[in-house]
C-alpha cells in the first residue's frame, strides 16, 4: 500500500516531520514557495501542514488533486478557504488548544506589569533618571480578578491567580456553579464583575455576541482604579473609550496584546500612560510552536492513516453509511442550537437533546453534537461538530440525550431544552419532505418557519394593528421582509413574530422597534 505523502510548507518544529514518518507517512519539507510554484508541486501530496505564511486559497486547491488534509499548526485559518476546501472534500484542521498555556502566562504577566508599572519604569531607568518615587505599584495578592471566559485558557489563568492568593471572579454563560466551584472561583454576571474587579482579564473569542463585551457603558460601570489586560481578540474593548477613561484616571492601567486592527501600526492607545501593548505574542513561545507542530502532525497522520478525526472544522464525525441520513438531521439541530444560543445564551448550565419519531432510529451522537455546534457558535469562532462536545464538557455542561419511542404529532422531531437562570426554554422542529428543516415550536408557542439568513424574533401582546405598526417600521427603514411566521399562546396574550428580512437590522432599528405598543422582546438573529 502506498504511504500517504505531506507536505510541511512552513517553518516548523522538525519533531513535526519525524512525527509524519512513524506514523506511516512520507513527507517533504519544503518552504517559501510562491503560490505559482506551490500550485505546481501540490498535486502530488495528500497532506499539507501550513502555519500563518502558506495561503491556501481556491486556486491551490483546484491544482491539489490529491488533497485529503490541510492542518494547520495553530487556532486561526484566515489563510485557508474554508468553504473552498470543503467543497473540495478537504477536510481543514487546526490546533485550538496546544497555546493555552503560553496565552494565558502572558496575561499573568502583563497583570504584574500592569501593577509594577515595569515598561515605564525600565524606560525611565535605561534613560538616565531615578524616579523611584513616580512608580507606586500595587500587589496583586488580596485583589480581585475579573475573568470574562473560563474556558480553556481562561481557567489557567484562574488557577494561577489563585497561586498568586488572588480571589476570582468570573462571567462565563457556559460555567456551571459546579464547575466554579471546582475552578476555586465565583461566578457572576457581568455587571457584578464589573464593580467588584481590581483586575480584569479577557479570555473569550469574537463573535456576534462578545464583540465590544467592554463597552463604553461598560467600561463605565468598572471599578476606579481597575487595570484591563486583553490576550484574546481585538474588538473585546472599545479602544476610544479605554482611551478616555486612561486619561480621565477612571481606569489605572491597561494592557493589549490584541487590537481591532491588525497590525496596529497607528493606534489611539499609543503613547497613553499607563498603556502597555505588544504584538499579539500570547502564542509566541518555543513551547507552545513545538506543541502546535507536534500536534497537527499527529492529528494529520492519524487521519491520513486510520480516517481518525480530531479538530477537524468542516467535518463531522461520521460513517460513511450514517452520513446521508443523518446530513438533513444535522442541519435542523444546528439551526435549533443557534436559536436557543442567541436567545438564551446566558448561564446555560444544561442542555437536554430530545429525538422522537423517525429521528429517535438514528445515531443521536451526531445530532447532539450539531446542537451544541449551533449554542457554542455564539461564543467561539473555532467551534464545529468534532470539537463541541469537548468544549461543552470543558464548561461543565450537562447535556443529556432522550429517546422517545413514542410517535408525536410529527414523524420525526427534534427538541432542544436549555436551563437557564430564568428557567428551562424550549424550541422544536422537524423535517418537512423529509430533507428541509422547519422550526414548529418555540419557547412554548406552536409556530412553522424556515430559519435562514436574517431573521427578527419579536415577543409582545397580541393585540390588533401590531403587525402593521411592525411592517411599517420595517418599511420606512427600507428593510424588506422574506417571510412572516405568528404564533400565540391565546387570544390577547403573549405572541412570537419571526421575520426573515433581506437585510441586516441595524440597532437603531431594533431600538425603534422596542419602542412600538405592545412589544416586549426584540432580538435580531442569523442563521
Amino acid at each position: 500500500m502506498t504511504k500517504p505523502k505531506v507536505l510541511i510548507s512552513d517553518k516548523m518544529d522538525p519533531n513535526a516531520a519525524r512525527i509524519f514518518e512513524e506514523r506511516g507517512c512520507d513527507v517533504d519539507v519544503i518552504t517559501g514557495k510562491t503560490p505559482e510554484e506551490l500550485k505546481a508541486i501540490i498535486g502530488q501530496y495528500d497532506g499539507l501542514a501550513i502555519r500563518s505564511s502558506t495561503k491556501v486559497t481556491k486556486d491551490i486547491l483546484e491544482a491539489a488533486t490529491n488533497l485529503k488534509v490541510v492542518g494547520r499548526a495553530g487556532i486561526g485559518v484566515d489563510n485557508v478557504d474554508i468553504p473552498a476546501a470543503s467543497a473540495k472534500g478537504v477536510v481543514v484542521m487546526n490546533t485550538p488548544f496546544g497555546n493555552s498555556i503560553t496565552t494565558a502566562e502572558h496575561a499573568i504577566a502583563l497583570i504584574f506589569a500592569l501593577a509594577r508599572q515595569l515598561p515605564e519604569a525600565d524606560a525611565s531607568t535605561q534613560a538616565g533618571k531615578w524616579e523611584k518615587n513616580r512608580f507606586m505599584g500595587v500587589e496583586v495578592t488580596g485583589k480581585t480578578l475579573g475573568l470574562i471566559g473560563a474556558g480553556n485558557i481562561g481557567s489557567i489563568v484562574a488557577s494561577r491567580a489563585l497561586g498568586l492568593r488572588m480571589k476570582v471572579v468570573a462571567f462565563d454563560p457556559f460555567l456551571t456553579p459546579e464547575r466554579a466551584v471546582e475552578m476555586g472561583v465565583e461566578k457572576a454576571d457581568l455587571d457584578t464583575l464589573l464593580a467588584k474587579a481590581d483586575f480584569i482579564t479577557l479570555h473569550t473569542p469574537l463573535t456576534d455576541q462578545t464583540r465590544n463585551i467592554l463597552s463604553a457603558e461598560n467600561l463605565a460601570k468598572t471599578k476606579k482604579g481597575v487595570r484591563i489586560v486583553n490576550c484574546a481578540r481585538g474588538g473585546l474593548i472599545d479602544e476610544k473609550a479605554l482611551k478616555d477613561l486612561l486619561d480621565a484616571g477612571h481606569i489605572a492601567g491597561a494592557a493589549l496584546d490584541v487590537f481591532e486592527t491588525e497590525p496596529a501600526k497607528d493606534s489611539p492607545l499609543f503613547g497613553t500612560p499607563n498603556f502597555i501593548c505588544t504584538p499579539h505574542l500570547g502564542a509566541s513561545t518555543t513551547e507552545a510552536q513545538v506543541n502546535v507542530a507536534l500536534q497537527v502532525a499527529e492529528q494529520m497522520a492519524d487521519f491520513l492513516v486510520t480516517g481518525g478525526v480530531t479538530n477537524a472544522l468542516n467535518m463531522p464525525s461520521l460513517s460513511a453509511e450514517e452520513a446521508p441520513k443523518l446530513k438533513p438531521y444535522m442541519a435542523l439541530a444546528e439551526k435549533l442550537g443557534s436559536l436557543v444560543g442567541q436567545l438564551a445564551h446566558d448561564n446555560l448550565t444544561k442542555i437536554a437533546i430530545e429525538v422522537e419519531g423517525a429521528a429517535a432510529q438514528l445515531n443521536q451522537k451526531p445530532i447532539t453534537a450539531a446542537v451544541l455546534t449551533g449554542v457554542m457558535k455564539q461564543y467561539s469562532d473555532t467551534v464545529n461538530m468534532v470539537n463541541a462536545p469537548f468544549l461543552a464538557k470543558e464548561r461543565g455542561l450537562d447535556v443529556r440525550e432522550v429517546r422517545h419511542d413514542r410517535e408525536g404529532e410529527y414523524r420525526t422531531l427534534v427538541r432542544v431544552t436549555v436551563s437557564t437562570s430564568q428557567g428551562d426554554r424550549s424550541v422544536a422542529g422537524t423535517l418537512f419532505g423529509n430533507s428541509q428543516p422547519r422550526l414548529v415550536e418555540i419557547f412554548g408557542i406552536a409556530i412553522e418557519a424556515d430559519l435562514d439568513g436574517d431573521m427578527l424574533y419579536i415577543v409582545n401582546t397580541d393585540v390588533p394593528g401590531f403587525i402593521g405598526s411592525v411592517g411599517t417600521l420595517l418599511g420606512k427603514a427600507g428593510i424588506n421582509i422574506g417571510t412572516f411566521h405568528l404564533g400565540r399562546r391565546e387570544a390577547g396574550g403573549e405572541a412570537v413574530l419571526l421575520l426573515s428580512v433581506d437585510s441586516p437590522v441595524a440597532d437603531d432599528v431594533l431600538a425603534a422597534a422596542r419602542e412600538v405598543p405592545g412589544v416586549r422582546l426584540v432580538k435580531a438573529l442569523k442563521f
